[in-house]
């Protein structure tokens, strides 16, 4: 008799953990998909579908599709933050990070990029939640970068940080809706030489001056 509450504890822990790892794996295609195919364009059926799962086991682990939306978005936010944290210091890595996020790989694969570009028209029209969720998100990414360029005082390099990143994004989305392949090679690479000037020009200003 003794072993039945032990078993009954096992199964119980074996259940959260098991709902855990599920909505991890929802939360996980859910992020790509919504990258691939717009958050308007993938319904709930889908969105399941993509994890294995049935629509009936969505409420199990989300309110709404609101709420699946602005938790995808903050998760696609911090994976991006954790992979940026990881590079080393300095302005090096903030230059090789431009550089991968003006190529033509990112360019041509979004499923696997960044959330920004992929769904910054959409985040704009969803609720204030999921708007939270970004601007809170992506602060994180830019102080982050921020912190590479202006080790001695992050906050002055955030305006321009978010400036450079802007005009990432932009450029990045423009490349991707232009038919003429040429030319959407041409607008990533003249949008890489930018965002280098203004990275060099954002050092020069946040230096310090040297007296004479």
């Amino acid at each position: 008799m003794r072993v039945l509450p032990a078993v009954k504890e096992r199964a119980v822990r074996y259940g959260k953990e098991h709902k855990q790892a599920t909505r991890r794996r929802i939360i996980e295609t859910v992020g790509r998909r919504f990258k691939c195919d717009g958050i308007d364009g993938s319904g709930i059926a889908t969105l399941m579908a993509d994890a294995g799962l049935t629509n009936g086991a969505f409420y199990a682990h989300f309110a709404s599709k609101e709420d699946l939306v602005a938790t995808a978005v903050a998760d696609q936010l911090r994976e991006q933050r954790a992979s940026f944290s990881e590079r080393a210091p300095g302005r090096a890595a903030v230059e090789q990070y431009v550089r991968e996020y003006l190529s033509v790989p990112h360019r041509d694969n979004p499923g696997d990029g960044c959330p920004s570009a992929a769904l910054l028209e959409e985040i704009g029209r969803c609720t204030d939640a999921t708007k939270r969720a970004y601007t809170d998100g992506v602060l994180g990414v830019i102080d982050d970068i921020a912190a590479r360029l202006a080790p001695d005082d992050p906050p002055s390099a955030r305006a321009k940080t978010l400036s450079v990143f802007a005009l990432m994004i932009g450029t990045l989305q423009l490349s991707r809706a232009l038919a003429d392949k040429q030319l959407a090679d041409e607008v990533l690479e003249q949008g890489l030489q930018n965002a280098l000037t203004l990275l060099d020009a954002t050092n020069s200003a946040d230096a310090p001056t040297t007296r004479r």
